[in-house]
């Protein structure tokens, strides 16, 4: 399995803490990217460089985290091959990855409990994209990249 790169702001570190040793309990290994204190920090300032990974493809994915989600998604999804799905359950984790074949995921950590982003996170991990009309979509998505 590839690396996974996660990251978050001060009100996602928590989250993101419980999902580093989870993915690690799992196998997996993982970059992470901080907050790892307590301290009020921007989002941007994380979102940013973890982006930049799965952007190069340096990273094949990744996990963002803040408050709501909301604006990690906005950072993530300004760079060109990322494809990141603020999810809020397991069926939308299971269609990021199938449907959209989603990159990063996105979890609000003040609105997501810890059972269900751990529960979210190995369903994206082992949902496999369907390809197909689904492809055909995410093409023309590229093509606004390619301008």
């Amino acid at each position: 399995m590839d690396k996974i790169a996660i990251a978050s702001d001060h009100a996602g570190r928590e989250l993101k803490d419980e999902l580093v040793a989870f993915l690690k309990d799992s196998g997996v290994e993982v970059l992470d990217m901080g907050t790892n204190s307590p301290d009020r920090v921007d989002y941007p300032d994380f979102g940013i460089p973890l982006s930049q990974k799965v952007s190069s493809g340096e990273i094949k994915k990744g996990i963002l985290i803040c408050g709501t989600g909301i604006g990690m998604s906005i950072v993530a999804n300004k760079f060109p091959n990322v494809r990141a799905a603020l999810v809020n359950g397991v069926f939308m984790a299971k269609m990021a990855k199938e449907h959209n074949d989603a990159n990063i995921l996105v979890i609000g950590g003040r609105v997501v409990g810890k059972d269900l982003a751990r529960e979210m996170v190995d369903t994206w991990l082992k949902s496999r994209f369907e390809g197909g009309r689904h492809q055909t979509r995410l093409d023309k998505i590229s093509k606004i990249e390619d301008k």
